[in-house]
């Protein structure tokens, strides 16, 4: 079929992403929002990692995180692996 997308072997890897959101969240919202950290950075931000199987968990995220009415101030691919390892500041 033209215009489809080609898929790859590793279409269902996880991927990581940062996402910072303006104001502070308490950690135990971390749950709610998949996040494998959740750090409350000094310049009024909140910064999420998160590990997403595909493009729609990020999509459906991105929902909660509007539907909560935090304003959105960015999204990256994050290095692979920092999920793993990242801890909820209290």
């Amino acid at each position: 079929m033209s215009g489809t997308p080609s898929r790859t072997g590793n279409q269902h890897e996880a991927k990581d992403y940062e996402l910072r959101v303006q104001g502070h969240i308490a950690a135990r919202w971390a749950t709610h929002l998949e996040a494998a950290s959740l750090v409350n950075e000094p310049d009024g931000t909140t910064t999420l990692l998160v590990r997403l199987l595909d493009q729609a968990a990020l999509h459906g995220l991105l929902q909660k995180i509007r539907d909560l009415g935090l304003p959105l101030v960015s999204v990256t691919p994050a290095d692979r692996g920092r999920a793993d390892h990242a801890t909820i500041d209290p």
